[in-house]
């Protein structure tokens, strides 16, 4: 069966373009119709071996001074167990910027109470307390983004 020149010169420019927008060096195509062959003929290329690049010196760096070192802390260590926080998200005090804060430093906490929130995707996070005790500290400032195990209040 003929074809057409004009259909194989065709088919063959379009392979061309597509060669020199795609960077390749050969092109083979075959189908029912006709078969294309475009560029030198090569055997499959191997990926070079890798170069063997000379080590740079290694520059010289000069000795660090030491610090002095901060004498013993005569402060007690602080005590009470850390609340840290369960996902990364956004700090909240309260229930919204309306409402009071659900603890404040010196208030007693229950297992099971509401300490805060932690936004994350557009989720509200209600986190309680896995402890008996008084706040003693909150670590964070409300509308802070925290991240995942930050510590965020201390009840002792």
């Amino acid at each position: 069966m003929q074809y057409e020149h004009n259909e194989l010169l065709g088919a063959a420019k379009e392979y061309i373009d597509l060669m020199k927008e795609s960077g390749l060096g050969y092109f083979r195509i075959k189908n029912d119709k006709f078969e294309i062959e475009l560029g030198e003929k090569q055997h499959p290329m191997m990926p070079p071996p890798p170069m063997q690049m000379p080590y740079p010196a290694v520059p010289q760096i000069p000795p660090v001074q030491q610090a002095a070192v901060p004498a013993p802390s005569t402060e007690c260590p602080k005590t009470g167990n850390i609340v840290s926080s369960p996902i990364v998200g956004t700090f909240y005090a309260a229930p919204s910027p309306e409402k009071p804060a659900y603890v404040t430093i010196g208030k007693q906490v229950h297992k099971g109470d509401v300490l805060f929130i932690i936004e994350s995707m557009k989720l509200m996070n209600e986190v309680t307390s896995e402890y008996d005790g008084v706040v003693a500290e909150i670590l964070v400032n409300d509308g802070e983004t925290v991240e995942f195990g930050e510590p965020i209040m201390r009840i002792e």
